[in-house]
């Protein structure tokens, strides 16, 4: 996955004539500093330079992951279409640029963003997209500046920086302020799952309905050192790559998130919850059922149209159960 061309030249252009050696020095800061969950008081943005090495090497990658969340959000409510987004903790507004990629309809957005750094280089950004935006300084765990609601509201790549404990409240200050669909994200770690699986209970206790990636409402059935997360690959710019000192064009985002919906959605039968594994004539996936289970299925060439879907899904995606479910062998955990 790629930027959006519009905001690929505003990322270039708020970059142009900073040294390489700068970026390179800051990007690994940065890097250190979200790798670590530091919580020592200071945003992770809390310079110029420190905005432009997040656009550098970190805006492409929280894009992708936000945008693969939307498209499985997409999939799931066919019919809704935002025209208001509320995005906190924005960042550059990345949330905002992945929401306008996947609806057109959205034409206002409120952005609320603590770092005036990212702040500033974020209504830079946004002059470029289609979208009218407010931007507002605010921290999701003290008094936001605002009050109305939105069709869709996000979180992107924020509890993390928020003590564990305040995360139901946060998820209920944030699910009053949703018209519509709240969508949360997280890095594809076990400590970010653990985020999500907060959020998660809060929000069916809220009466949410679960939109994606949960084909169900029951409680989580991962359980031990396994957890829920998916991945999504993210093309590499030049300087990108060397900023980073990286030598592949490429690099796998890992996340997860959670989205829920005033309304009742449509999610898929099951969700694959790993990278599918193909042999010879076979094809073995890992899901997670509408009746709240993980289970195993393997698919073979004898299976016809099922086989052909299999073949063509990919980590993440919705699947559609044969008809005798008792085929998708169960792994011994259960959503009871």
């Amino acid at each position: 996955m790629e930027l959006p061309a519009a905001l690929r030249r505003a990322v270039d252009d708020a970059l142009q004539g900073e040294p390489l050696d700068r970026l390179t020095r800051a990007s690994q800061t940065l890097s250190d500093r979200y790798r670590r969950e530091v919580r020592d008081g200071r945003f992770h943005i809390d310079g110029a330079l420190a905005a432009k090495a997040y656009l550098t090497t970190r805006l492409p990658a929280t894009f992708a992951a936000v945008r693969a969340a939307l498209d499985m959000v997409a999939e799931a409510s066919s019919t809704f279409a935002p025209q208001t987004l509320l995005d906190i903790g924005a960042g550059p507004g990345t949330a905002l640029w992945a929401a306008a990629d996947c609806w057109p309809e959205l034409h206002q957005a409120t952005i609320v963003e603590a770092s005036a750094s990212i702040r500033t280089v974020g209504e830079a950004l946004a002059r470029s997209s289609t979208v009218a935006s407010t931007w507002l300084a605010g921290d999701v765990t003290g008094a936001l500046p605002v009050t109305a609601p939105a069709d869709l509201v996000t979180l992107a790549y924020v509890l993390d920086e928020i003590a564990e404990g305040a995360i139901a409240d946060v998820t209920g200050k944030l699910w009053a302020l949703t018209g519509q669909t709240l969508v949360i994200v997280e890095p594809g770690t076990p400590a970010g799952w653990r985020r999500i699986q907060i959020v998660r209970d809060t929000l069916i206790k809220a009466g949410a309905h679960l939109v994606a990636p949960c084909p169900h409402a029951a409680p989580c059935a991962i359980a031990g050192s396994d957890w829920c997360h998916f991945s999504r690959r993210v093309a590499r710019s030049r300087l990108h790559r060397l900023a980073k000192q990286a030598d592949v064009p490429w690099e796998d985002e890992k996340y997860i998130f959670i989205a829920a919906s005033r309304t009742p959605a449509e999610p898929p039968p099951a969700r694959i919850l790993a990278p599918p594994r193909v042999a010879s004539g076979l094809v073995g996936l890992k899901l997670c059922r509408s009746d709240g289970g993980i289970g195993e299925l393997v698919v073979s060439r004898r299976d016809g149209d099922l086989f052909r879907e299999a073949r063509r899904a990919d980590w993440a995606d919705g699947f559609h159960l044969p008809q005798d479910e008792d085929s998708v062998e169960d792994d011994g955990h259960d959503g009871a």
